[in-house]
């Protein structure tokens, strides 16, 4: 009887420490809950949805480029009879609301740093870039960059067409023409002149109507974050992720995420 109570004692003493956390030996332990939770802890972070194809793309560089490039000629014909009506709404309320030329044509730097006309509807003032000067100190961004959040120079219907982002519908025009593409990293205001030598990397594509970092910020990113995004996508360009991004790119316009 006294070596069975003694047996009941140790496994109650057992039960006890292990309650409290220890081993038969008083070291500390971790119950299944807790470790299962300190490995979830020490697994590496999932990568980001764009970086799931990195060397997963399963056809050549050059044939997927031939293969992009025929279907923006057949999403520019397609798209065609619904943008049409759109952009002579949109021209309508232009004329209506400023003085000015509805559609705005502004030098962007393209594939191997070329420059080429990108066309835009029009969302700010006439002399706008005189008053850029003026408005210089309240940028937000880093140099060459400029943003102000409540920028004067913007219109009533160019404040809702920048929103929408339908001010960007006439570069149907710069994709059907080859001088972009509708993914791509976006084209830049500034010379190649001003870039870095790590930034030169996103040359190295057609510049799109949309990209990736349009739906990862869009003009909350600055210059340097987007470079690391287009690069991003450089190197995990394939169809999907593409599709992915145009998906994307009407939920960040229907929310409004980042626009300016």
């Amino acid at each position: 009887m006294k070596a069975l109570k003694a047996n009941n004692s140790r496994a109650k003493g057992r039960a006890k420490s292990l309650r409290a956390g220890r081993n038969g030996n008083g070291v500390a332990v971790r119950s299944r809950p807790m470790q299962a939770a300190a490995m979830a802890m020490e697994r590496p972070k999932a990568k980001p949805w764009y970086e799931q194809y990195d060397g997963k793309r399963r056809m050549r560089l050059e044939t997927y480029y031939a293969c992009k490039r025929a279907f923006d000629i057949i999403f520019c014909f397609l798209t065609a009879p619904f943008v049409m009506p759109i952009l002579i709404l949109c021209y309508i309320t232009i004329k209506i609301d400023s003085r000015g030329p509805v559609f705005f044509y502004q030098k962007r730097t393209g594939k191997g740093g070329q420059r080429f006309r990108m066309f835009k509807l029009r969302t700010m003032v006439r002399n706008a870039e005189e008053l850029k000067e003026k408005y210089m100190h309240l940028n937000e961004l880093t140099y060459p960059d400029f943003k102000i959040s409540k920028d004067p120079r913007i219109t009533r219907v160019g404040r809702f067409l920048r929103k929408t982002s339908l001010d960007e519908l006439p570069q149907i025009i710069n994709v059907f023409k080859g001088e972009m593409t509708l993914v791509g990293p976006r084209p830049t205001s500034f010379s190649a002149k001003t870039y870095n030598l790590w930034h030169t990397a996103r040359l190295e594509a057609w510049p799109g109507m949309t990209g990736l970092w349009q739906v990862s910020g869009r003009n909350e990113l600055d210059f340097d974050d987007r470079l690391r995004l287009d690069i991003a996508y450089l190197r995990n360009q394939c169809f999907v992720l593409d599709l992915q991004i145009i998906l994307r790119t009407f939920a960040t316009v229907f929310h409004g995420r980042g626009a300016n």
